[in-house]
C-alpha cells in the first residue's frame, strides 16, 4: 500500500467523550471503530452475534440483539436498555437500510438515551425503498433507469412484447431479499430467465420485486457520492468516486474503488436531498448512461456506507467524524478529499478478480496496477490486527470447505462470507 503525504495536518477531534453505539456490526461497523476509535471516541456495537468487526481493539464492547421486522418493539426495549447503561447522549449510528428506517420511526423513545440526525420517517423510508427511491427521483427530476414494479407473475408474462433484454431482477427492499435468498440482484438475458428467476425469488406474499432496465457499461461507470447533511440539509461534507470492481462482479458493492470529483454528481445529489429536507449521511450510487451522458440514479442509501472510508480529506476526515463533529456541537474543518485513494475490500477482491479473470475482462497486468494508489483497506491494519485474522481465518475456512463440495461436481461461484 501506497501513503502518499497529504496536504493538510491530520484533523485530531478535540472533544471525545461521547460515546458511539453502531447498529449492525459488519465492514461498515468496523471503519467507524477505527475512524473514531483512533481519536479515542468509545464507540459500542449490538450485533446478532460475535464477529470479526468486533475483535477490534476500538470496539469498546458489544451488546447481542438481533434485529426483527416482525418485532421491532422487542429490539427497540434492548436499545432503551442499552442506553441507560452507556448514559444519554450516545451517538447512534444504523448501518443497514432497515435500521436506519428503524431509528427514523422510532426517533421520540430513541432520543431519551440517543443522539442522531433529525431523520424525516418519510424521507428515509422512502429512500430505503428502491420502489420509493425511484417515484422521489422523477418527482424531484433526477434521472433514473426505466423501471417496473410487478405485483405478481402474470404482471410480469404481460410485459413480455415491452421488455428489451438484458434487464436488471432487483429486490425493492434488499435487506429483505438478501435475508430470504442471499440475492439483492440479478442480470437476466432472456424472458425464459426472467420468468424462472422471477417465481424463484418471489415470496408469494408481499411483492418485492422489480424489473429495472440495464444501463450498459464497466464498472467503473459506477459512480459513488457520500456526504454529511446538517439539520438544514446543508452538506457539510462532500465526496466522490467510482467503482473499479464489483462483488458480485458487475452488480455487487465496490470490492476495490478510487476518489474521484465529479462535481456533476455531487450537484446533483445535494441538489436532491436539500428539495427532500435530508439529514444524517447518506451513501448513493449512479451509473454513468453512454447513450445519453447522464448520471442516472441506482441506488440511495440513507446511511453510513460500508464503503465511507474510501472517501476522505486530506487531513483524514471522513463523514462519519462529519457527523460526530455536528452532533457535538465542534466546528467542522475545511477539507480537501484525497483525489485518487484507492480503498478495497480484501476478501470481496479476491473472489471479484477470479470472476474478472473467468470472464476475460481482467488482464494480470491491469490487475497489479489497479494496487497502485491503494491507501486503505477494509480488513487489514497495522494498528488493529485481529479483524484481519479473522476474517482470513473464516474466509481460508470458507474456501476449503466449497472446495471440498466442488470436487466432481459442476463448478459454481465461491462466495464471500
Amino acid at each position: 500500500m501506497t501513503t502518499d503525504a497529504t496536504k493538510m495536518p491530520v484533523f485530531r477531534i478535540p472533544d471525545v467523550k461521547t460515546p458511539v453505539l453502531v447498529l449492525n456490526c459488519l465492514i461498515g461497523a468496523l471503519a467507524i471503530m477505527r475512524s473514531l476509535g483512533k481519536h479515542g471516541v468509545p464507540v459500542y456495537g449490538v450485533n446478532p452475534s460475535w464477529n470479526a468487526p468486533l475483535s477490534s481493539r476500538y470496539c469498546k464492547g458489544c451488546f447481542y440483539k438481533d434485529f426483527d421486522e416482525f418485532n421491532q418493539a422487542d429490539y427497540l426495549d434492548f436499545l432503551l436498555e442499552v442506553g441507560a447503561k452507556l448514559g444519554k447522549g450516545c451517538i447512534l449510528i444504523p448501518t443497514s437500510d432497515e435500521l436506519a428506517v428503524f431509528v427514523a420511526e422510532n426517533a421520540p423513545k430513541l432520543r431519551e438515551y440517543f443522539v442522531f440526525p433529525d431523520y424525516d420517517p418519510a424521507v428515509v423510508s422512502g429512500l430505503a425503498s428502491k420502489q420509493g427511491m425511484y417515484a422521489l427521483a422523477n418527482q424531484h427530476h433526477v434521472p433514473t433507469a426505466v423501471t417496473r414494479f410487478p405485483q405478481q407473475l402474470d404482471e410480469v408474462l404481460a410485459m413480455k412484447d415491452e421488455l428489451m433484454f438484458p434487464v436488471m431482477l432487483k429486490a425493492i427492499n434488499g435487506d429483505r431479499l438478501v435475508a430470504q435468498t442471499g440475492k439483492k440482484m440479478l442480470i437476466v438475458h432472456s424472458f425464459e430467465e426472467l420468468v424462472d428467476n422471477f417465481r424463484k425469488l418471489d415470496d408469494g406474499q408481499e411483492p418485492n420485486l422489480m424489473i429495472q432496465e440495464y444501463i450498459p457499461g464497466g464498472d467503473d461507470q459506477v459512480f459513488i457520492f457520500n456526504g454529511y447533511f446538517d439539520r438544514n440539509s446543508d452538506c457539510l461534507a462532500a465526496y466522490t468516486g467510482h467503482k473499479l470492481r464489483q462483488y458480485p462482479i458487475h452488480i455487487g458493492s465496490a470490492s476495490l474503488g478510487i476518489c474521484r470529483w465529479n462535481p456533476q454528481v455531487a450537484d446533483q445529489t445535494t441538489r436532491l436531498m436539500k428539495d427532500l429536507g435530508y439529514r444524517g449521511i447518506l451513501d448513493i450510487g449512479y451509473r454513468l448512461d453512454p447513450r445519453d451522458g447522464k448520471y442516472k440514479v441506482l441506488d440511495i442509501n440513507p446511511r453510513v456506507g460500508q464503503a465511507f472510508r474510501l472517501f476522505t480529506a486530506d487531513n483524514d476526515m471522513d463523514v462519519v467524524r462529519s457527523l460526530y463533529l455536528d452532533l457535538t456541537g465542534q466546528a467542522q474543518p475545511d477539507y480537501i478529499p484525497r483525489e485518487g485513494r484507492r480503498w478495497m475490500i480484501e476478501n470481496y477482491d479476491v473472489i471479484s478478480t477470479l470472476h474478472y479473470f473467468h470472464e476475460g475482462s481482467l488482464s494480470f497486468g491491469a490487475w497489479l496496477r489497479s494496487f497502485k494508489g491503494v491507501q486503505e483497506a477494509a480488513w487489514f491494519d497495522w494498528h488493529d490486527p485481529l479483524p484481519f485474522v479473522v476474517m482470513v481465518g473464516a474466509f481460508i475456512k470458507r474456501a476449503f470447505l466449497w472446495s471440498l463440495k466442488m470436487l466432481g461436481l459442476k463448478r459454481k461461484p465461491l462466495h464471500a462470507g
